[in-house]
C-alpha cells in the first residue's frame, strides 16, 4: 500500500469495488456444459459407486468490506538464531508464495505466534486443524469462490460424479500448496467421497486464509505461511498421524509426504492403495524407489500426462517468469534450472556476480542454488520486501535474491487458474482410477496417467474456449486406425522440444540438444554476469 493517506483510501476504496464486482460475477456463474461428442461415463473410468462421506457445504457470499494490511517485517543484517530456518533440506521443497501476498488478510496482533501454541476451534466446535488464525476464513471462501470461476473443468467433474462418489472410503492425505485454486480440488475430493487431510508441500506457499477456508469446513489441515523446518516436517506428521485414522491414498508434491510415510511409518506405506505425483522431482524419487525395489505400492506420475505439462510446465512456467523477476530491479536475470539438482550455481560463482543482479530459481527444489553459503557473518541480508532480499558483500556489492532461492514463478507472481484447473482435474482422475482399479491392473510400479483420461481432462476444458469438437466419421476413424472415441494419442505420445534448434549462447557456437527426459523449464543467462560461465542448461523453451 501506498504511504500517502490519501493514495491508501483509494485502493481501500478500489479494493472493496473489485469484490462487490467479484460477488457479482459469482451470481451469474454457471456450470460448464461440455459436447457429447466428449463425454466419458463413469464406469469408463474404471468407478464404482459407494456411500458418501459428506457433501461440501456451500457458502453465502460475504459481504463484509476485505481490509488489507501493510507486511510489516523486520529487516536484520542476519537472521537471528529462532528465525533462522534450517539452510538446506534433505528432501526436495518447491517454494510458491500466496496468490494475495499483494494484499492478504493478515491478522497483526499475532503474526509472532506460532499456530502450534494456539488453541483454535472452528464454528462447529472441532479443533483438529493448525492453521494461522480461523478467524480469516470468510475472507478465504471468497477467494476460494472466485477461483471456482476458472475451474469450471474441474467444478463439472464434480458435478457429474458426486452421485456415484467414486471416491467413497477414500483417505487421502495431501501435500501441496495449499492456494485457493487447490482448495477446490479439495473440496471435489470431499465431494466425490473422500475424507482429506492436508498439509504444504513448501514453507512459503499456503494463503493463511484458504488454510482457514478449508478448516471451518472440516478438512484437517495443518499449514501456514512463513512455517519453521520443524514446523514444516511436523505438519506432515500430524496429517499422517491421526489416532483411528489411516491413509489410504497419498497426493504428492516434491516427494516429500511420500518419504515421510515410507521412512517413519512402514507398515502404513504397504497400506497405501495408490500414490499420485506432479512434480518432476518427486516423480524422479518415485522411479528411484521402485529401481531399487522398495516401491511396494503403485503410483501415477501426472507430471507426464501431456495436457498439464504442455500448460503447466512449459507455458505456464515460461510466461511467468517475467512476472516473477518484476519482484526485484531488472539487470540481469539468472534462473537455473536441471531440476531437483543441487549447487547449479554456487558460491563462488556468486561470488563473481556483477553488482545488481539478480539470482532465481524455476526449478522445484531449493537446492539448485547455493543460498545456504550465503548465510555467513560476512554478508548482509537485508530484507527489501516479501520474497525479495539484498545480500550484501563487504565491498557494497549487492545480489538481489528472489525467494530465498527457491521457485520463482508462484513466489513471486501467480499461475493462471485455468492452468492450475487442468493439474487439478488430472489429480482427481489419477486418484479416481487408482482407488477403483481392480487388482492387479498396477502393480508395484510407475504409471502414466492413461491417455483416454488424459485426452478427458483435454476435453473438459474445450468450452473454456467455446471450442466443440466433431466426431470422425467411422470411414475416418478405420483411416487412421483408431477408435472413435478415442484414445487418439498412443501412450508414449509426448510433447518433445525439437533437438535441431542451435542455440546462440553456446561456448564454442555448436548446436546444444536439450537434455532430454527433463521437462520443466530453466532459462539461458547473459554471459556478462561472470569472467568464465556462458550458460545454463535449458529445456522446452522453444515450444
Amino acid at each position: 500500500m501506498s504511504d500517502n493517506p490519501g493514495d491508501a483510501k483509494l485502493e481501500l476504496k478500489q479494493a472493496s469495488k473489485e469484490v462487490k464486482e467479484s460477488e457479482n460475477v459469482a451470481e451469474k456463474y454457471s456450470a460448464m456444459t461440455v459436447s457429447k461428442n466428449s463425454e466419458i461415463t463413469m464406469n469408463e473410468l474404471s468407478v464404482s459407486s459407494t456411500a458418501f462421506f459428506g457433501a461440501v457445504p456451500t457458502h453465502k457470499p460475504v459481504k463484509k468490506q476485505i481490509q488489507f494490511v501493510e507486511d510489516k517485517q523486520e529487516f536484520s543484517r542476519f537472521p537471528t538464531k529462532t528465525g533462522r530456518r534450517s539452510l538446506s533440506r534433505s528432501i526436495s521443497q518447491s517454494s510458491t508464495d500466496s496468490y494475495s501476498s499483494a494484499a492478504s488478510y493478515t491478522d497483526s496482533s499475532d503474526d509472532e505466534t506460532s499456530p502450534r501454541e494456539k488453541t483454535q476451534l472452528n464454528s462447529k466446535g472441532t479443533g483438529d486443524f493448525c492453521v494461522k488464525n480461523i478467524k480469516q476464513a470468510e475472507f478465504g471462501r471468497r477467494e476460494i469462490e472466485i477461483a471456482e470461476q476458472d475451474m469450471s473443468a474441474l467444478i463439472s467433474l464434480r458435478k457429474r460424479a458426486q452421485g456415484e462418489k467414486p471416491l467413497a472410503g477414500a483417505k487421502i492425505v495431501g501435500c501441496t500448496h495449499i492456494t485457493a485454486q487447490t482448495a477446490v480440488l479439495i473440496e471435489t475430493l470431499v465431494a466425490l467421497g473422500a475424507q482429506c487431510r492436508w498439509t504444504a508441500c513448501n514453507i512459503y506457499s499456503t494463503q493463511n486464509e484458504v488454510a482457514a477456508a478449508l478448516s471451518e469446513i472440516g478438512v484437517a489441515v495443518f499449514a501456514w505461511k512463513g512455517e519453521s523446518e520443524d514446523d514444516f516436517w511436523w505438519c506432515i506428521d500430524k496429517c499422517v498421524n491421526m489416532e483411528g485414522w489411516q491413509p489410504n491414498m497419498i497426493l504428492d508434491d516434491g516427494g516429500d509426504l511420500t518419504h515421510w510415510v515410507y521412512k517413519k511409518y512402514p507398515n502404513v506405506f504397504k497400506k497405501i492403495r495408490g500414490i499420485v505425483e506432479e512434480s518432476v522431482t518427486g516423480v524422479h524419487r518415485l522411479y528411484q524407489l521402485s529401481k531399487a525395489g522398495k516401491l511396494c505400492v503403485p503410483a501415477m506420475n501426472v507430471n507426464d500426462s501431456v495436457t498439464k505439462q504442455k500448460f503447466d510446465n512449459l507455458y505456464c512456467c515460461r510466461e511467468s517468469i517475467l512476472d516473477g523477476v518484476c519482484a526485484g530491479a531488472f539487470r540481469l536475470v539468472f534462473p537455473s534450472g536441471l531440476l531437483g539438482n543441487k549447487s547449479v550455481v554456487t558460491r563462488d560463482q556468486l561470488d563473481r556476480m556483477k553488482n545488481g543482479s539478480i539470482v532465481c530459481n524455476m526449478g522445484h527444489s531449493n537446492t539448485e542454488i547455493d543460498v545456504a553459503s550465503l548465510r555467513t557473518p560476512e554478508l548482509t541480508w537485508e530484507r527489501v520486501r516479501s520474497q525479495v532480499d539484498h545480500v550484501i558483500w563487504p565491498d557494497g556489492k549487492r545480489v538481489i535474491l528472489l525467494a530465498e532461492g527457491r521457485l520463482l514463478n508462484l513466489s513471486c507472481s501467480t499461475v493462471p487458474t485455468f492452468v492450475l484447473s487442468i493439474t487439478a482435474t488430472t489429480q482427481a482422475l489419477a486418484l479416481i482410477e487408482l482407488y477403483n482399479a481392480p487388482e492387479g491392473r498396477y502393480k508395484q510400479d510407475v504409471y502414466l496417467l492413461p491417455k483416454k483420461m488424459d485426452e478427458y481432462v483435454a476435453s473438459l476444458h474445450l468450452p473454456t474456449f467455446d471450442a466443440h469438437l466433431t466426431e470422425l466419421s467411422e470411414e475416418q476413424a478405420k483411416y487412421l486406425g483408431l477408435n472413435k472415441n478415442g484414445p487418439f494419442k498412443p501412450n508414449y505420445y509426448r510433447y518433445k522440444c525439437p533437438s535441431h534448434i542451435p542455440f546462440k549462447g553456446h561456448p564454442n557456437g555448436s548446436v546444444m540438444h536439450p537434455p532430454q527426459p527433463q521437462n520443466e523449464l530453466s532459462m539461458a543467462t547473459s554471459s556478462k554476469a561472470f569472467n568464465d560461465i556462458k550458460f545454463i542448461h535449458f529445456t522446452n523453451i522453444f515450444m
